[in-house]
């Protein structure tokens, strides 16, 4: 097993993808905390059913406090930790479904939401594990982008823009944190049938958009994605770091 004894903290990971990496990580052998807005119990229960070790916690990746009690708690359960993945994040609000909005339409904050949860908390969520990974003589944090950081998308430029500043904090962090042998990477999923694209577009016009936007037409999955952040994660990823890998079929050559 590639993960096998490793401590992981998964953000955003009671529903989407973060669960499905929450999942992948139990099975290659990590300890894991996931953690979330939104109730982890069910994708806990996941995880101890396959014999997973597992500690559940409600964390809002804004707050400081919250985020510190996550790599505390953590350590104080499994003695380390030794991954980070920053998955959380949002398109809109969770409530509101309403995410596609042009660029004069588009408040202030509509702008602070979607930068608070998806650049502030990358930015809370490393600081609080950085001392514990210094600690012990590395780490590996891994941050989900997306495609959009490089190509755009119309309508969600509060979105694209957060992505990018993922991309960017990326490589500060790896320039920062690389004589700790601390790991820092990115990956960037391209279009995936999540809950927000459900919400978003048909399931016509996705196909549409795999067909003529890709060079392999085939629907990139979460399992997919997984597989990228289990390699980055991993002890064959650790002369990587400050990179974006691209996980998109071809939909932008980056």
């Amino acid at each position: 097993m590639r993960l096998e004894n490793k401590v992981a903290i998964i953000t955003g990971s009671a529903r989407g993808m973060g669960r499905v990496f929450a999942r992948r990580f139990a099975e290659e052998g990590a300890k894991l905390t996931v953690c979330d807005v939104l109730d982890c119990s069910p994708v806990a229960e996941e995880i101890e059913a396959i014999g997973g070790e597992v500690l559940a916690l409600k964390t809002d990746v804004t707050s400081e406090k919250d985020t510190a009690e996550m790599a505390q708690k953590t350590a104080d359960r499994f003695g380390r930790i030794d991954i980070l993945v920053n998955n959380a994040a949002i398109i809109g609000s969770i409530e509101n479904k309403d995410f596609k909005k042009p660029v004069e339409e588009l408040t202030a904050a509509d702008w602070d939401r979607i930068l608070a949860v998806n650049v502030k908390g990358v930015f809370l969520c490393s600081k609080a594990v950085i001392p514990y990974m210094k600690k012990q003589g590395g780490g590996k944090i891994l941050n989900i982008a997306s495609t959009v950081a490089f190509s755009g998308l119309p309508h969600f430029l509060h979105y694209s823009a957060s992505k990018g500043s993922v991309v960017t904090m990326t490589r500060g962090l790896a320039t920062a944190l690389g004589e700790f042998n601390i790991n820092v990477n990115a990956v960037a999923p391209g279009l995936i049938m999540t809950e927000a694209m459900q919400a978003t577009y048909s399931q016509e016009f996705f196909q549409q958009l795999v067909e003529n936007g890709q060079l392999i037409h085939k629907s990139v999955q979460p399992g997919d994605v997984a597989s990228a952040v289990v390699f980055l994660a991993s002890d064959e990823a650790d002369k990587i770091t400050g990179q974006t890998l691209a996980v998109n079929a071809g939909e932008y050559l980056h």
